[in-house]
């Protein structure tokens, strides 16, 4: 699958337990491109934090955003197609990814930077989150879900496409990569 943009990152988001990371893998996959798992760019200090039950700041989230869209901006500048799962909950804290394109205009649609939405049903995700803390999978508790569900802001006027997680991430990934021929960053398949 050929890119047709010089640079575009492709931000699959939601909750903790969404399926951010298993999605962003295999589309990552699917469109031969690089992954990043916005996870890996938190400081072993907010980790921490959310080990314990704390949910963070706006003061814990601003270094850790910025650090992520210095990130993407090189990975734009350099012309990559990128995936990020990044829980990117707040309309605030996606503008902040949008201004990794060195072209986007505050407020403005038309970001080379693109936002995925996983919609899972809060049983659903309790349970996934419950399994992961069982496993030791994940540093995030589900003692943590209700907060996040309390920050997550969806704004029609940002043209997020919304996918059912429910699905088999076959199913997922297929319904994204159509969407990203459709916005114009790879061409058909």
């Amino acid at each position: 699958m050929a890119p047709i943009v010089p640079g575009a990152v492709i931000v699959i988001m939601g909750v903790s337990g969404a399926g951010k990371t298993t999605i962003g893998n295999h589309l990552a996959e699917a469109a031969n491109c690089a992954f990043l798992d916005a996870d890996d760019f938190h400081p072993d200090s907010n980790k921490e934090k959310m080990r314990k039950g704390i949910p963070l700041s706006e003061e814990d989230r601003m270094p850790w955003l910025q650090m992520l869209c210095k990130a993407l901006k090189e990975r734009i500048t350099n012309g990559e197609i990128t995936v990020l799962a990044c829980s990117a909950l707040r309309k605030n804290y996606r503008e902040i990814l949008r201004s990794s394109d060195p072209n986007h205009i505050p407020g403005r649609q038309g970001s080379s930077v693109k936002f995925v939405l996983l919609n899972v049903p809060v049983e659903v995700l309790a349970d996934r989150l419950n399994k992961r803390l069982t496993n030791g999978e994940h540093f995030m508790p589900p003692s943590l879900l209700q907060s996040q569900l309390q920050l997550l802001e969806i704004d029609a006027s940002e043209e997020i496409l919304q996918v059912d997680a429910t699905q088999d991430p076959t199913t997922i990934v297929e319904t994204i990569r159509h969407s990203l021929v459709q916005w114009k960053i790879i061409e058909s398949y």
